[in-house]
């Protein structure tokens, strides 16, 4: 993928996306068609959990409730969760097991919106999502309406100077870590995916979804960085255990 494509991508737009929102009255809102879709989709998933929780919101996050959608963007929605319903030494073990059915989900269901991938997340009322826009596709109505992004806020060669800094340490890993046990391969990969994650946590909190930070985890995300990083331990241990005629 070419990065200076994906930099374009960056570029905020002067309206949100026509397909999702209604923009011919004041408040943009969601179109009902797109909710009710939505809403039967979140039930879909809620429904695979297989345990009974209390749900607090659904909502919707990300660059498509925002003034920076792309053609990268995914539909993100999130089934918002009170974790205080479970015992505290169980609250870790939930969470565990709502990643799993996230990833089981979203690989048996190949849901599309106008070409926008939906995606479906289990999380906790007491986690703060970091964005700028997000929608209760529950309640309809806006719980953080966006605001128009200048243009002149992002800096085209710093993001670009910063995403390098990042494909260089990925292939660093990449090329040295072959010869290690499996344990240690995949330590020294979820201490490098801890590191990215803070590094863009730490730019969501402070400036946002156009902080530099995240746009640089963007560009790695859309260019597969991230995802060579993810799948390496999974592609070494299995070479390892593989045998040659």
């Amino acid at each position: 993928m070419d990065n200076n494509e994906i930099l374009k991508s960056f570029v905020p737009k002067k309206e949100l996306n026509p397909k999702i929102w209604d923009l011919n009255s004041g408040t943009p809102a969601m179109k009902s068609e797109v909710r009710e879709k939505l809403l039967e989709t979140s039930n879909i998933f809620i429904d695979s959990l297989g345990v009974d929780v209390i749900i607090t919101d659904i909502i919707m996050i990300g660059s498509l409730v925002n003034y920076n959608w792309s053609k990268y963007s995914d539909i993100d929605l999130h089934i918002v969760v009170n974790f205080n319903q479970f015992s505290e030494n169980t609250k870790d073990l939930y969470l565990e097991f709502f990643d799993l059915k996230k990833i089981i989900f979203n690989q048996k269901h190949d849901i599309t919106m106008f070409g926008y991938d939906v995606e479906c997340f289990v999380q906790d009322e007491n986690t703060e999502a970091f964005s700028s826009g997000v929608y209760s596709i529950l309640y309809d109505m806006w719980m953080n309406e966006p605001k128009k992004i200048n243009k002149e806020t992002i800096d085209k060669e710093l993001i670009k100077e910063r995403s390098k800094q990042w494909m260089r340490i990925i292939d660093g890993v990449v090329d040295n870590i072959e010869d290690e046990d499996p344990e240690e391969i995949k330590n020294i990969v979820k201490k490098y995916k801890e590191k990215l994650k803070n590094f863009r946590n730490c730019g969501l909190e402070k400036g946002g979804e156009m902080s530099l930070e995240n746009l640089v985890f963007k560009l790695l995300r859309r260019n597969g960085y991230i995802e060579k990083l993810y799948d390496l331990p999974t592609k070494i241990i299995d070479k390892k255990l593989s045998m040659k005629q």
